[in-house]
């Protein structure tokens, strides 16, 4: 294959990650013409639009769609055989890396990978992205994000996928309006704060709606942030994974955890990134950091 023609399939990859000329053009360090003109070429040897303009978005048709994994796959394996693995050094990288989290992720798992990339010695531009459970296989394949750590099971044959952290759910509430002891009528006369489950924390909707405690939510909040702070206002209770309330009690004198009365563990807290072909040599130290960072219990044994 003539080195045009690996440009211009590097083109196709970057426009379909990016979905816009101008992002690609930055990226690729070329004009905006320049990637119009490499669309045009792309359109004429697959015989197909490849994109479509809607607002200002180039939406891939479902041929471009079709393309895209095999050709990132083998442009990535393509980079990995011209380079040297071992040349890669931690210290020196200054590039970006985006990791997709939940408001939660960010409270729970940013502070110690912070902490040990410190340790690095590295200075990688990191950017953190909110994390919606139905599009994190999309935002892996396309690239717009690098690693994921979600408690959604994406079983998918274009992601790599390992479980960092078991998932226990509790009560959360005042200290000054306790809860009475763990039973099935613990939560008689108390009302909840529900969170979205965008993220893919569904286990409290499930929970709230099989024991019939729905008519009991008197508040709903897209995010986790400010249900400390509530918690600690008012007598509410919320429902949320034990490693998550430890880290709110710790910041927010006043807060009790109370074990549920009925199983409480839900899908494991499971990192993910693309196919491990795809995947560069700063990306596969990342994921290495980001394990060491937050795998936890038999986990960390099985990463270590």
């Amino acid at each position: 294959m003539a080195l045009a023609d690996l440009n211009q399939l590097r083109t196709f990859v970057v426009l379909y990650e990016l979905r816009s000329v101008t992002a690609a053009a930055d990226r690729l360090h070329v004009t905006q013409p320049t990637v119009s003109y490499t669309l045009r070429r792309l359109r004429e040897k697959f015989g197909d639009e490849l994109f479509r303009r809607e607002g200002h978005d180039m939406v891939p048709t479902a041929k471009a769609t079709a393309l895209f994994a095999p050709l990132h796959e083998a442009l990535a394996q393509i980079d990995q055989t011209v380079s040297d693995p071992d040349a890669f050094e931690p210290a020196g990288f200054s590039g970006e890396l985006a990791l997709g989290l939940t408001s939660i992720g960010e409270q729970t798992f940013l502070p110690p990978i912070m902490e040990l990339l410190a340790h690095e010695a590295a200075s990688p531009h990191l950017s953190v992205q909110r994390l919606d459970a139905d599009l994190v296989e999309d935002g892996l394949v396309r690239g717009s994000i690098d690693l994921a750590l979600s408690v959604s099971m994406i079983g998918s044959p274009r992601l790599w996928r390992t479980h960092v952290r078991a998932v226990e759910y509790v009560a959360l509430c005042s200290a000054e309006h306790p809860l009475p002891d763990t039973a099935p009528d613990m939560f008689t006369g108390r009302h909840f704060v529900r969170v979205s489950a965008r993220g893919g924390h569904i286990f409290p909707l499930q929970v709230l709606t099989e024991h019939g405690l729905m008519p009991q939510v008197s508040l709903t909040v897209e995010e986790y942030a400010t249900v400390p702070a509530v918690l600690k206002a008012t007598d509410l209770v919320v429902l949320m994974p034990r490693h998550v309330a430890e880290v709110f009690r710790g910041w927010f004198t006043g807060l009790q955890i109370f074990d549920l009365p009925w199983p409480g563990h839900s899908t494991p807290v499971s990192l993910y990134t693309r196919r491990e072909a795809s995947l560069g040599s700063a990306q596969k130290w990342f994921r290495s950091i980001v394990l060491d960072a937050v795998a936890a219990g038999e986990f960390r044994r099985r990463a270590a």
